[in-house]
Parts: C-alpha cells; sequence; structure tokens
C-alpha cells in the first residue's frame, strides 16, 4: 500500500492551474501522449545523465506526470534506494500508480498534492523535475518548499524550457494565432498558471534558486529535435490542443471554434517547412538547471 497516498493542500493560487492539469489538459495530454510525454523523455535521460542520482538514494520527482521519469530515477537508485513522484494533479497520479503496479520496478510511489505548500515526507538526496516546476504562481515559495525536504549538500536537477524564441515549433503557431485571438479577460476556462516559459531567463531562475536557499546554480541548453506528428495533420491537431496557441483556442471557447479552419490552414503554411519523411519536427530548446542545498 502507498505510505503517501495523497495530500490535500493545493496553495489558493495555484488553484486554478490544479483544476486545468486535473481536467482538461489531462485530456490532452493523454491523447498526444506518444507525441509529448515520448518527446519530453529524452529531455530527461540527458539530465539524468549529466546529473544522476547516486544508488541507495531517496529521490523526490516533481511534476511527475504519468510518472514514467520516477520509474527511471527508481532504477537508477536501485532497490536500496526509492522514489516518490508528486503531482498536483489527481488522474496523472492515478495512472502512474496503474502503470508502476505493472512495471518490474517496485521502489516507487506516487502522491497528489501542490509541491508549493504540502508537507514533503522528506528528507530526500536528491529532487528532480521534468517541465514540472514552470507552473507554480510562486516559484521561490516552492523551490523553498522543495529545498526544506532536501537533505544537505542535496542536488535539485530541473528540465524547463528556454525562451520562446528558441522554441520556434511551438512561437511561430502562437504568433498567427494571435492575429486573430486575445486572451480574454474572462473565461470560465481554467488556466495553467504561468505557462510553460516561466523559468526560461536563466538570470531570474539563478535568483530564484538563491532566494529560496540553494546554491551553485549551473544552466545547461539543451536542444533537441521534437516529434510534433507523423504527418502535417497530427502535428496541427497537437499545436490546436497544447502549447500557447492551443490555449488561446481554448481559453476563446465559440469565437476561437469559428475561426478553427481558417486557422488550420494558415498554420498548415507556416509549419509546411518543419514537415520531411519522417514526420513533422521542431527543434526545442530546453535549460537543464542544477542548484545545491548548502552542507
Amino acid at each position: 500500500m502507498d505510505p503517501h497516498p495523497h495530500s490535500t493542500a493545493v496553495a489558493p493560487e495555484n488553484e486554478e492551474a490544479t483544476e486545468a492539469w486535473s481536467g482538461v489538459l489531462f485530456d490532452r495530454f493523454l491523447e498526444y501522449r506518444h507525441l509529448i510525454v515520448d518527446g519530453l523523455a529524452q529531455f530527461g535521460v540527458a539530465a539524468m545523465r549529466l546529473h544522476p542520482p547516486q544508488p541507495g538514494q531517496r529521490v523526490l520527482d516533481i511534476g511527475c506526470g504519468f510518472g514514467d521519469s520516477t520509474q527511471q530515477l527508481a532504477q537508477l537508485v536501485g532497490p536500496e534506494g526509492s522514489a516518490l513522484g508528486i503531482d498536483v494533479a489527481e488522474p496523472f497520479i492515478a495512472a502512474a500508480r496503474e502503470e508502476a503496479a505493472h512495471a518490474p520496478v517496485k521502489n516507487v510511489e506516487f502522491m497528489v498534492g501542490d509541491a508549493q505548500v504540502m508537507d514533503l515526507p522528506g528528507p530526500f538526496d536528491y529532487a528532480f523535475s521534468r517541465m514540472g516546476v514552470m507552473f507554480f504562481a510562486n516559484p521561490v515559495a516552492a523551490l523553498r518548499n522543495i529545498r526544506r525536504a532536501l537533505n544537505p549538500g542535496a542536488l535539485l536537477c530541473a528540465v524547463v524550457w528556454r525562451r520562446k524564441l528558441d522554441n520556434e515549433w511551438t512561437y511561430r503557431s502562437e504568433l498567427l494565432v494571435q492575429r486573430y485571438l486575445e486572451k480574454p479577460e474572462e473565461t470560465d476556462e481554467p488556466t495553467c498558471g504561468p505557462g510553460p516559459f516561466s523559468m526560461a531567463n536563466a538570470d531570474t531562475v539563478s535568483e530564484q534558486l538563491t532566494i529560496a536557499g540553494f546554491e551553485e546554480a549551473t544552466f545547461t541548453r539543451l536542444d533537441l529535435p521534437l516529434k510534433m506528428g507523423a504527418d502535417m495533420d497530427e502535428a496541427l491537431a497537437l499545436n490546436m490542443a497544447l502549447g500557447p496557441a492551443a490555449e488561446l483556442i481554448r481559453l476563446n471557447g465559440e469565437d476561437a471554434d469559428v475561426l478553427r479552419p481558417q486557422l488550420e490552414r494558415e498554420l498548415r503554411e507556416e509549419l509546411a517547412d518543419l514537415a520531411g519523411p519522417g514526420g513533422v519536427y521542431g527543434c526545442a530548446s530546453t535549460w537543464i538547471v542544477t542548484a545545491r542545498v548548502p552542507t
């Protein structure tokens, strides 16, 4: 039985993002998991290779999603170690537990909660996050809460998106959609918080880490091709379901639905140069960020 079944604590400023990730965004991640999760996994593997946890360590995986990264971490620390994956969205944790139950890795557990405010069951020797720390309304508070759960000398390793300009595969779509749609002042649709590019600026993140009590921050740029679809139809569907352009479309509701055929036509032209015989690929640019708890 999982000794860490649930944490009800969610910061008020993160409640809207929690609703989005537990509902519409989970559904869309599930639909496009074969592209998004498989694509992001290569960044997580690279980060773990550069800054691996050590055998026997107790590891925390922040924003673990479907838990594939948590299972990888559990394998790296071996049977003498353990990995705990946390995510604010209950559907992701339910899926992670279900998949882990059928996996050969047994030293893995999962917990629902908001890392910004939850009582993390530390101490941990290593903390990891693959695209999971960019959505906190108060990143310093979240990083400080994570740091409190880490042992002296423990390493934090996180993969985050670099700036939009360096991720043209999504930025070009957003710019095109912005010609027709603006973010509405009022909407019944929940948003995903600060958004995926909130930690793109290394200077800002370095300062956040310092204020939160970490030291020795490092930033390693990693650019890799990301598959958007087997063909242009799938790539367009992905761009209109997930990402900044998709968020604009979703928040505008019926107004966006009227424009959808036109947006599809123009996006098809805009992204045509990314299509090749093996599918539609864009260059994805990330930071592998590390910082250490003072000893």
